[in-house]
């Protein structure tokens, strides 16, 4: 049993359209397989992980037969607190890289996108919400 089975055909279709190159190419983090390290953050993003210690459900139950190399969650956090504002950036370079290799992967993943010239506008809610409650370490929006 998986909790998050839909992850491999994400994560293949991510493999297909690059990502994996470009994290090679563009992240110069100096840690070893930062590639894998990203992709796995990623795969819990994915699946709902919402703070490191949730990076574990990629290794809870059946998952293992489904990704190999998937690191302990102290391991990933260890990973991010070693990016800097320039390691961020370099996510973004990735990130608008991928779009337009998910394009080429599925053809007619946007729409108009089999027309020179042609736009596409995508909705990307950013919400922020009013945090309460003595655990949220006196943040007031997040």
């Amino acid at each position: 049993m998986v909790s998050a089975a839909g992850l491999v055909p994400a994560l293949r279709l991510a493999e297909r359209a690059g990502l994996h190159g470009l994290l090679d190419e563009r992240l110069s983090v100096s840690s070893p397989n930062a590639t894998v390290k990203t992709t796995g953050v990623i795969a819990g993003m994915l699946a709902g992980a919402d703070c490191i210690d949730d990076l574990g459900l990629l290794r809870h139950g059946g998952m293992g037969r489904l990704f190999t190399q998937v690191r302990a969650p102290s391991t990933l956090g260890t990973f991010l607190r070693s990016f800097t504002h320039g390691h961020v950036q370099q996510l973004d370079a990735v990130a608008r890289r991928l779009l337009p290799g998910l394009t080429r992967t599925v053809p007619g993943l946007l729409a108009g996108s089999r027309t020179a010239g042609s736009i596409a506008f995508l909705d990307v809610d950013d919400t922020i919400r009013e945090v309460h409650g003595h655990a949220k370490q006196a943040a007031a929006y997040g």
